[in-house]
């Protein structure tokens, strides 16, 4: 079944037709990924398991509105995505998704989902090795999500020494991660994002 699924015109041309072990195949293939992805954005296993949900839902309901050449991986990969946005949109209308994280999320998209975890797992190694004071006010800011004006009194040091701080970091972490550094970092600590050195 893997075998002639593997060609992509063949699987979807079987999902076009109903086939269910297709569907079956193309949960089997998908899902576990496809949760991977959606629970980094939602930060929500339960969550990432509905969208994930409804989107096998919506492929098969409108099955016979696929086209034969696209990617099926990025197709699926974009859907979650989008379900994400309109839930976010819906459940947190006051905190607007600012245009550049939309932007920086939708370059992960079509990611392999082995290379995503893998800039993840950087991600995370890179702020580790950030310098101690560096880290710390990065962390406070991203993960805890304190205003600058908190982290200075929580240090006991200047906003303008917290502003520098996060600065060298981003700087620091855009040169390991490059151009996809706000989507991971989105994924990792949903919308805590300061508007300083970003």
């Amino acid at each position: 079944m893997a075998t002639s699924y593997s060609n992509q015109a063949i699987f979807i041309a079987a999902l076009k037709k109903g086939e269910a072990k297709a569907y079956t195949y193309l949960v089997d293939r998908y899902h576990h990924p496809l949760c991977v992805y959606a629970s980094g954005l939602t930060q929500d296993d339960d969550l990432a398991e509905d969208i994930v949900q409804n989107v096998f839902i919506r492929i098969w309901k409108k099955r016979d509105q696929l086209k034969d050449t696209f990617s099926i991986k990025g197709f699926l990969y974009k859907s979650v995505y989008n379900e994400f946005i309109d839930m976010y949109r819906k459940r947190k209308p006051v905190f607007a998704l600012e245009k550049k994280y939309i932007d920086a999320l939708s370059t992960l998209v079509e990611e392999d989902e082995g290379s995503l975890e893998r800039l993840i797992a950087l991600m995370k190694v890179e702020i580790q090795n950030l310098p101690p004071k560096c880290k710390q006010t990065f962390l406070l800011s991203k993960e805890e999500g304190l205003t600058n004006v908190e982290i200075a009194a929580y240090m006991n040091i200047s906003i303008k020494s917290v502003e520098a701080h996060i600065t060298r970091a981003f700087s620091i972490l855009r040169k390991s991660i490059g151009e996809k550094m706000h989507g991971i970092l989105f994924l990792l600590f949903g919308g805590q994002q300061s508007a300083v050195g970003g």
